[in-house]
């Protein structure tokens, strides 16, 4: 049976695109087999899990791949129940678009601005374009780095009706917590208390999607 594939991706930084797939994976491995990997040539996310201490591995194998993400992930879907791509931050590269020719699903991670969400415009022309060959694919945007108590501007509401993506109903919302789950080389679920509230937000991503 083949793997499951989630490509997270946007070509503009700082949208906490990591944060996202080493939670998302850590997520999903406590419902099947699942592999990270790493397209980024930052290399952050593989950097993440070397933090990890011996006695408590990152619960994911993180593995880095180059150029040929496409038939690299399509070689370990054999062996897997869930596959998540972290992409590089560029469509200049080809890579995220061959990420999206074998991916089931694309998160698209964005900040809760108007400006942000525009700025990665771009990548729907590549979603459309990786469609014609994939018809499976099914993307998605997920509001990143919410502000506590605080919703949607009305512009940024209006900005995610233009986009033509869904949006999932649930967020991320910017929590000190991620932050310190990745120097430690972990993730939310492994902090104990202190990251219960983060990995509820994780746990409705996941179900919504699954």
């Amino acid at each position: 049976m083949r793997a499951r594939i989630f490509s997270i991706a946007n070509q503009k930084g700082g949208t906490g695109k990591t944060t996202l797939s080493m939670n998302f994976a850590a997520g999903l491995a406590k419902r099947g087999k699942t592999l990270l990997i790493d397209a980024d040539p930052q290399g952050s996310a593989s950097q993440w899990s070397s933090l990890s201490p011996d006695h408590k591995p990152f619960p994911v194998s993180v593995i880095s791949v180059g150029a040929n993400i496409g038939r690299e992930a399509e070689r370990f879907a054999q062996d897997y129940e869930f596959l998540v791509i972290d992409c590089p931050p560029t469509l200049e590269t080809g890579v995220m678009q061959s990420a999206f020719k074998v991916s089931d699903t694309l998160l698209i991670p964005v900040l809760p601005s108007p400006i942000d969400l525009w700025a990665s415009i771009r990548i729907v022309e590549a979603i459309d374009q990786a469609k014609l060959l994939n018809k499976r694919l099914k993307p998605y945007i997920v509001v990143n780095q919410l502000e506590p108590k605080s919703a949607l501007s009305k512009s940024m509401q209006e900005a995610l009706a233009e986009f033509h993506i869904p949006a999932l109903q649930g967020g991320v919302r910017r929590r000190a917590i991620y932050r310190n789950a990745a120097m430690d080389g972990a993730s939310v679920y492994c902090v104990g208390k202190r990251g219960e509230t983060a990995a509820q937000e994780i746990e409705q991503l996941i179900e919504e999607l699954l």
